[in-house]
């Protein structure tokens, strides 16, 4: 069962930038959010005619995929928190409205700013959360997870408008839940030769309470559970045991090509926590000296 904030449906507004094209700004003064805010609302309506019952959260800024697919869904989880706080001034819970969140003097509220350390991405995402009435939520939810990867396409005033406010070059405007993006970034991250840490991945995202192995040689050694992925960090000895226990380690050239290899396991496994960190996954360098049998012990 999927780890989302209770009853709310999580998505995002997908901009598919072109090419190497600028982006003039990531967040939008209060004005300039709450127009592409009626205008996400007026699209999620049109896919299920119930969502206008449901309360919209978002906020004007794009974000880079790895911002949002993270335990907890912090960021969705952040935008709820605030929401909280905003007077419904007699609107019924089942009336439906929109919350866009802003910058004001240049800075977003809370923890929405987006990160600096991943911009200049080919796709950036708009993140909304729907709340309301539970049946009303779990028939939107159903909708959009059966059906918004096929229909969802923005409204092309909403992607223009989207281009305009952000001063960037939109090549494709979708929704997506999260789910969606998830099972869109396990696809991508297969084709960049990362499908062997997806299950891992996957686990801390949807189940973080969960537990999840990378057992895979020649692949480093990980352990998701508590909440934090473990990499077994092996002596010189204890790798070669594990890695190359057949090498012929006799002669020079040997030696350099194990020396090689070895190299190449250290940059895969910096690679490994490197995408585990940027998806806010906790990562603990475990230090194992001796066979595999004591890598899994040493990581449990």
């Amino acid at each position: 069962m999927s780890q989302t904030p209770q009853l709310h449906v999580l998505g995002a507004l997908a901009l598919e930038l072109t090419g190497s094209a600028p982006v003039a700004r990531d967040a939008l003064a209060q004005a300039g959010a709450g127009d592409l805010a009626a205008l996400v609302a007026r699209d999620l309506a049109k896919f299920a005619p119930a969502a206008a019952r449901l309360e919209l959260v978002t906020v004007g800024a794009h974000y880079d995929p790895v911002e949002l697919l993270r335990p907890g869904w912090p960021l969705h989880r952040e935008l709820d928190q605030l929401a909280a706080r905003a007077p419904r001034n007699g609107i019924a819970r089942d009336e439906g409205r929109v919350i866009a969140f802003g910058s004001h003097a240049e800075k977003l509220p809370g923890a929405l700013s987006p990160s600096p350390d991943f911009a200049g991405g080919p796709l950036r995402l708009v993140p909304f959360l729907l709340g309301g009435p539970d049946e009303v939520v779990a028939t939107v939810g159903d909708a959009f997870e059966r059906d918004l990867i096929e229909t969802g396409m923005a409204g092309a005033d909403t992607a223009l408008a989207a281009q305009e406010a952000f001063g960037l070059q939109v090549e494709h405007a979708r929704y997506l839940t999260v789910h969606d993006l998830a099972a869109m970034t396990a696809m991508q991250y297969e084709h960049a030769g990362l499908a062997a840490l997806w299950p891992v991945l996957e686990t801390a995202l949807l189940q973080p309470d969960g537990e999840a192995w990378l057992d895979q040689p020649p692949e480093p050694l990980v352990h998701y559970t508590g909440g934090e992925a473990r990499i077994a960090l092996f002596s010189p000895a204890a790798w070669r045991q594990r890695y190359a226990a057949d090498a012929d380690g006799d002669s020079e050239q040997a030696r350099e090509q194990l020396q090689r290899q070895h190299q190449h396991f250290e940059i895969r496994q910096r690679q490994i926590a490197a995408v585990l960190g940027a998806h806010g996954v906790t990562v603990n360098f475990v230090h194992c000296e001796r066979d595999e049998e004591d890598g899994r012990d040493a990581l449990s």
